[in-house]
């Protein structure tokens, strides 16, 4: 047997197909999407591409048939943090499941490896360079398996924006085992990386499946940058006091600012970037992951399946790199499907930096012309004055409405005639590039059009050109709007390590009077806030309880952190927060009426069942 397992009530068996395994082991009545079309054709022995959005059910969709197959699924997932939690969960259903990493000893592993040899599993979890070892596949190769599943499969992708070198082996699976069926899965993939996933993994005459990439609980909000603390703070206070979410920054610097930031105002918040020692980067995960109410802060390398479905904000105070990596970290939000905030702060600081970072990058010119693709797509996605959700779904080749939950559709931008104002912000840059032999960031150009004279242009005469003071018509921040448009759209770049202004070959159309340029014109800040607060707060009630299952839900919710800390796992391994609702809303009297609740299988009917009946039976104080 598994050490600290459970007997699985399914294995190598089919009592009732995937449907029954749903019920008795998962506790769901009914299959989500495409999720039982992938199963049957995996049982069936068939090889598979999945997409499918966070919080889409992915995992099910090779659980279930490893359940039913013969021998044990073999799952190759990048997240040796998160293997013991994932375990955790699935033992927790009475699924006997076990992994293989680094973090194990010599006689931890040598046990877990017996019980994959006695047929003791129905689960084993890898990491990828773990298949680069011959011992590795020589004990694969000793035991049945039912199947491979490569979670995260987008890893494989060396245009991605989370490659793992170590995925390129994993092409070698079909050819050491040909019989055996794989399944691919991930969140993020255009059509370009779907393809290059099946080539890579040798996946080329899988069947894929591809579900809709709509999350329609996150609400996507994109602000131009004021002070972005302090916008991310009246956020948190605002509309997500104490709850849990990810606050993503660019740097480790400003990962610990940010956290820093955050306590001294009462938000309990934890730092993670790589610079932290590997203990401390585990405890605060830890933590995260079962505790309440708390606000991690962190670089991207955090958070790749992270199963928290809890969290109800994830908030960017960096521009994304790319529409695949925004899509992957705010997909974070909201897994249990209650609605969540998807919030990016993003200026011209922003697009300097990220285009400067793209001509400091190593690689060829194909590889930074790929880098800025990706990037003006994402610039595409904040400057859009259409729904934000259907630029972020176009981008996957998906077709939407829009969708009157986002903040364009919610607050609508205006556009207005830029083209004088860029012809003028243009022209400085030229006329200080032919004039004065000089070049400058936005900061000194908008500084010469606003007829300032400060003791940078006072030293390089800059009072005397013909463009100081021509545009005293707008404010600062109205000309760092328009140099952030022009940016996006390729009508001017940056050069050096300064981020110094320069022309585009496009930028002659526009002072040659044959091009019109509409700019976006930003809601007033304080307009926006308050309609956004409005809406959020009432599609809250939507999903609050009556006053009495509230405090039931309340009650539920203290008994579940109490078991999960007495079981040291992270509260969600116990119940989700969409069951326990369940729970208080229906106040079940009987095992057989809780047996009736989503989320509730054999397992976890048999051993938290009676606690819950004792809990709903006590007499509520007041």
């Amino acid at each position: 047997m598994t050490t600290g397992a459970v007997t699985s009530p399914t294995a190598g068996q089919d009592p009732g197909g995937a449907a029954g395994v749903l019920r008795r082991v998962f506790g769901y009545d009914s299959f989500l999407g495409a999720q039982q079309e992938v199963i049957e054709h995996v049982i069936g022995g068939g090889d598979a591409l999945v997409l499918m959005p966070t919080g889409g059910g992915k995992s099910l969709c090779y659980q279930i048939p490893a359940l039913i197959r013969p021998g044990t699924g073999v799952v190759i997932s990048p997240l040796i943090a998160l293997m013991q939690d994932q375990v955790d969960a699935l033992r927790a259903l009475g699924v006997r499941a076990g992994f293989l990493n680094s973090t194990q000893d010599a006689g931890q592993r040598r046990a877990m490896e017996a019980d994959f040899l006695a047929g003791d599993l129905d689960l084993l979890y890898l990491a990828p360079e773990r298949l680069r070892a011959e011992s590795t596949l020589r004990l694969l190769d000793r035991a049945a398996i039912s199947l491979f599943a490569i979670d995260e499969a987008h890893c494989v992708s060396q245009w991605g924006h989370d490659f793992r070198p170590d995925y390129l082996a994993l092409s070698a699976l079909h050819e050491r085992w040909p019989s055996v069926p794989r399944i691919a899965l991930t969140a993020t993939a255009t059509r370009a990386t779907r393809a290059e996933i099946a080539s890579r993994l040798n996946l080329e005459s899988a069947r894929h499946f591809v579900a809709s990439f709509d999350r329609p609980n996150i609400r996507y909000r994109i602000e131009p940058k004021a002070e972005p603390l302090r916008q991310l703070l009246t956020l948190l206070r605002n509309e997500h006091q104490g709850d849990a979410g990810i606050v993503y920054c660019l740097s480790r610097a400003s990962v610990e600012k940010t956290a820093a930031f955050l306590e001294r105002n009462g938000i309990p918040a934890l730092p993670y970037h790589a610079g932290l020692d590997g203990r401390t980067r585990t405890a605060n995960q830890a933590r995260f992951l079962r505790e309440d109410g708390l606000v991690m802060v962190a670089t991207i390398a955090f958070g790749m399946g992270i199963d928290k479905p809890d969290v109800r904000f994830v908030a960017h105070l960096d521009l994304p790199k790319s529409v695949e990596g925004y899509y992957q970290e705010t997909g974070r939000a909201g897994r249990d499907g209650l609605p969540a905030t998807a919030w990016l702060g993003y200026g011209l600081a922003d697009v300097v930096l990220q285009r400067r970072l793209i001509d400091a990058s190593e690689g060829d010119l194909a590889h930074r012309r790929r880098l800025s693709a990706h990037l003006d797509a994402m610039l595409a996605l904040c400057e859009t004055v259409e729904c934000r959700r259907a630029q972020l779904l176009g981008y996957f080749g998906e077709a939407a409405e829009p969708c009157g939950n986002c903040d364009t559709c919610l607050s609508p931008a205006q556009t207005w005639d830029g083209t004088v104002a860029a012809q003028k912000l243009l022209s400085a840059v030229l006329r200080l590039h032919r004039e004065r032999h000089q070049r400058f960031g936005a900061g000194q150009v908008i500084d010469i059009l606003l007829g300032r004279k400060t003791p940078k242009v006072i030293e390089h005469d800059h009072a005397s050109l013909s463009v100081f003071g021509i545009g005293e018509e707008l404010t600062e921040k109205e000309w760092r709007g328009v140099a952030r448009q022009l940016l996006a759209r390729g009508l001017l770049a940056v050069q050096g390590d300064y981020g110094t202004l320069v022309l585009t070959e496009d930028s002659g159309s526009v002072l040659a009077g044959q091009r019109q340029v509409l700019l976006r014109h930003e809601p007033a800040p304080a307009a926006r806030a308050a309609r956004v607060s409005r809406t959020g707060r009432a599609a809250e009630a939507a999903a609050e309880l009556p006053a009495a299952a509230a405090g039931v839900f309340e009650r539920l919710r203290t008994w579940r952190a109490a078991a999960a800390k007495e079981q040291g796992v992270p509260a969600y391994v116990i119940f989700h927060d969409a069951t326990l609702r369940q729970i208080a809303a229906e106040s079940p009297a009987s095992l057989a009426e809780l047996a009736r609740i989503s989320g509730i299988g054999e397992a976890k009917l048999a051993r938290y069942g009676e606690q819950i009946i004792e809990l709903l039976a006590e007499p509520q104080a007041g």
